[in-house]
This record gives structure tokens, C-alpha cells and sequence, in this order.
């Protein structure tokens, strides 16, 4: 059986597949994890212990030494990214109640959900979509988009913003792994490819935990909000992105376009900043599900979008130029 080809089949599956399967274990057998105890339970309720194991082996891919050579790139469309979620963050903060919408077809939507699925982009997806459409060195931008994986720059722009205050060694907490593992990875590069293998390995494991946070009922009712919210990432995003990447990155637009979408990894960071600051716990439920609807929906629309503009600005699937070398990357879109 080929099960885990069916699985990437779909946009994100190994993210959204087991995501799905722990909302329709929560909404179907809620006790299911108290019921068998021990290891079984730990998978449905450890999703914290899981993604702290995943943002080390996460940080441990990225080579500081290779990261200079696509700088100027990387750096570009990650800056944008960042600036313009905080003023998106801002806008919702001014216009938005503190508790969210709560009725009519946006209901669900937070700041809390706003901020998580436009503050990361899909580094898989992007690192795909360069490979045919772009270079080696837009391609490689996407091992500086990597360091945008957890929370961090989440917490960063809700406080920037006004709408949260955390303590320093809450931010302490949420990338010290990341950068233990950064550090061991870049001391030996056999420990960079030992941890790199269990990035993609892992993301069902925590995909499930998530989706035990979930009701199905919930996801229903989320559903044209995150349509809507789909929609408004690539357009508040991609536009920005798109012009820094002509205009200060040398390109062409198709790289910036190509970022335009919301990362899976970003579908645990309404949960995670919900553990820190109870404030958002009502918040986390409504925000995963929109914020995992923005990584279906994206993970469809962006490489479309970035195909058929790639078309029109000339941009065909390039060959590899003489003496240059593609990147090896073989990216899971999460």
C-alpha cells in the first residue's frame, strides 16, 4: 500500500492528514487519551514535548556557514514577511474585539489566528516552487526562512504590537532548543544530518497531538472564515513581497509570491502562545483551525499563482546555468 504517497498527495498531508484524524479522535472518543494512559496518551496530549523536539532538530539543519551566500535574498523576503504581519497584527488589534469575532461569517477570527498564519511562510513549498521556477540562490533562501519555525516571532510582533506581554525568559524558552540545536548542528555536520532526518518524521507525531486539541464542530463552523483568511495571506503578503523581492531583492516577483503562504509548522502556535498566556486560551481552538485551513488553501493556491506569473515575467522552469549546482533539497510542504 502506498500510504505515505497518498498522504503527500495532499497539500501539507503530512501535516493536515494526521491533524485530521486526532480532530475526529477528540470529536468522536474525547477520552480516548485518558482511557489508555500511558504512551498512548502521550501521543495524544504531548504535543508540546514533541514540537520542542522537533524546533531542535529544526535548528540543527540550518548551516550559518551557507546561509551568507543567499543573504541578501533570504533576509529580504523574511524581513518583509515579518513587517508585514505586525502591521497586520496592528490593524486587527485597532479593529478587532480582544475576545475575536464571534458571530457571522467571520466568526473565529482573532488577532491570535491572524498573526500565526501570516508571520511564516512555507519554507518547503517556497523551496519547491525555486527550484523550477527560480535559481540556486532563491532557492536557498529558504534555510533562513526556516529560523521563522516556532513561535518566537510570533510572540515577537503580539508584543511589538501592544496586544501581548511576555517575559524575557518565556522568549528564552520558546528558541533555546531551536538554537541548541542550531549550534550542535553547525559544530558537526554529521549531528546536522543525524537531527535533519527527523524533522519531516516527526511532523505527523505532533499534526496528530494537535488535531486532539480540535472538534470537528469547530472546524465546520471556522470554515469560510478560513477561506477568507486564506485569501487575505497571499494578497496582504504576497503583494509586499513581490515588490521587495523586485526591488531590493533583484528578482522578479516570483520568489516573493512563491512566500506568500502560511507555513504547517505556523497551525502550533496558537496552542503554544495559548500555554504561555492564559489570555488566548479561549482563542487557541478557532485560530488552529483557521490557521490550518490558510495552510491548505495556500499550499493549493501559491504554487498556481506563482506558476502562471512565472509564465507571464518569462520565467520558465530554468535549466541549471553551466557550473552551477541546484541545491539538494527535497522539501516537505508543511
Amino acid at each position: 500500500m502506498q500510504i505515505k504517497r497518498a498522504v503527500e498527495s495532499v497539500p501539507g498531508g503530512l501535516m493536515l492528514v494526521p491533524l485530521l484524524l486526532g480532530a475526529l479522535c477528540r470529536t468522536f472518543s474525547p477520552e480516548a487519551g485518558k482511557y489508555f494512559g500511558s504512551f498512548t496518551n502521550g501521543l495524544i496530549t504531548g504535543t508540546v514535548p514533541i514540537l520542542a523536539v522537533w524546533f531542535f532538530c529544526m535548528g540543527a539543519t540550518i548551516n550559518v556557514r551557507a546561509a551568507g551566500v543567499v543573504l541578501r535574498k533570504s533576509g529580504t523576503l523574511l524581513v518583509t514577511k515579518i513587517l508585514v504581519a505586525w502591521a497586520a497584527t496592528m490593524l486587527a488589534a485597532h479593529f478587532l474585539p480582544e475576545g475575536g469575532i464571534t458571530t457571522g461569517v467571520l466568526a473565529g477570527l482573532s488577532v491570535l489566528a491572524i498573526t500565526s498564519s501570516m508571520d511564516m511562510t512555507n519554507a518547503g513549498l517556497y523551496a519547491a516552487l525555486m527550484q523550477q521556477y527560480g535559481t540556486a540562490e532563491e532557492a536557498g533562501a529558504y534555510v533562513l526562512m526556516s529560523v521563522e519555525s516556532g513561535p518566537l516571532v510570533s510572540m515577537l510582533i503580539l508584543g511589538a504590537s501592544g496586544v501581548a506581554s511576555f517575559e524575557p525568559r518565556l522568549f528564552v524558552g520558546a528558541v533555546l532548543p531551536f538554537l541548541v540545536g542550531c549550534l550542535l548542528g553547525n559544530l558537526d555536520g554529521e549531528l546536522r544530518k543525524f537531527f535533519g532526518q527527523c524533522t519531516h518524521a516527526l511532523i505527523p507525531f505532533f499534526g496528530f497531538a494537535l488535531g486532539n486539541g480540535l472538534d470537528l464542530h469547530v472546524i465546520l463552523d471556522a470554515g469560510l472564515a478560513g477561506l477568507i483568511l486564506s485569501v487575505a495571506v497571499i494578497i496582504v503578503t504576497g503583494i509586499p513581497l513581490m515588490l521587495t523581492d523586485k526591488f531590493i531583492g533583484g528578482g522578479n516577483g516570483t520568489a516573493g509570491l512563491a512566500a506568500s503562504s502560511t507555513a504547517g509548522a505556523a497551525i502550533a502556535n496558537p496552542m503554544l502562545i495559548g500555554e504561555m498566556l492564559p489570555q488566548f486560551k479561549p482563542l487557541v481552538a478557532s485560530a488552529t483551525v483557521l490557521v490550518a485551513t490558510a495552510c491548505l488553501v495556500t499550499a493549493i493556491l501559491v504554487p498556481i499563482l506563482t506558476a502562471s506569473w512565472a509564465k507571464w515575467a518569462g520565467t520558465a522552469p530554468l535549466p541549471k546555468r553551466e557550473g552551477e549546482e541546484r541545491l539538494a533539497v527535497t522539501p516537505e510542504p508543511i
